[in-house]
């Protein structure tokens, strides 16, 4: 028995297939807009971590539900260019006051009145010479690039405001032998 099809049944599948194309292109386009952002490397600010050309997806959802922490690498924009995107390294956070003295990093806080000198293992370089003191308040944060001698970070233009903080780097996809799920991420302070 031959089987004859209707016209009106092709017009079916082609709606299908661009209800299908519809949901695909509304699901990236709310995750690209409210979850997760590419994003590539460019410069040598946070070299060895990471380099210039690596490809990063940013986790732009989480800190809507926790506050950054220390030694989180997150994507913002400075305040001194809110055009640009820049890559660093949370060290401080609201309350700690952040001293550097000798290449030393120094956080004293409630949790550590004594302070708490922080062990950064993935720092080849040391930090210049820069023997400072700072309180960070509250909603602000002190963020500093890996490699200390080529960042231009908090050192330079102050405290980073929270609310310029666009995520948390999530994956990082490019090159392909580095491929990780949150690279650089240091929790041992």
């Amino acid at each position: 028995m031959d089987e004859i099809k209707s016209p009106q049944s092709k017009w079916h599948g082609a709606r299908e297939f661009v209800k299908f194309i519809f949901m695909v292109v509304a699901i990236v386009v709310v995750v690209r807009v409210f979850i997760a952002q590419p994003f590539v490397v460019s410069g040598t600010s946070m070299v060895p971590t990471f380099q210039d050309k690596n490809y990063l997806i940013v986790d732009e959802l989480t800190y809507d539900f926790k506050k950054p922490s220390r030694g989180d690498v997150i994507v913002f924009h400075p305040p001194v260019d809110m055009s640009t995107y820049y890559i660093k390294r949370v060290i401080g956070l609201p309350g700690d006051t952040v001293t550097i003295k000798n290449s030393v990093i120094t956080i004293t806080n409630v949790s550590h009145p004594d302070g708490l000198v922080l062990t950064e293992e993935y720092i080849t370089k040391d930090t210049p010479d820069d023997n400072f003191s700072v309180t960070v308040p509250p909603n602000q944060y002190f963020v500093m690039g890996d490699n200390r001698p080529a960042s231009f970070d908090s050192r330079r233009w102050g405290l980073l405001p929270a609310k310029n903080i666009t995520g948390r780097v999530l994956f990082r996809l490019f090159p392909v032998n580095e491929i990780s799920v949150f690279p650089g991420e240091h929790s041992k302070y």
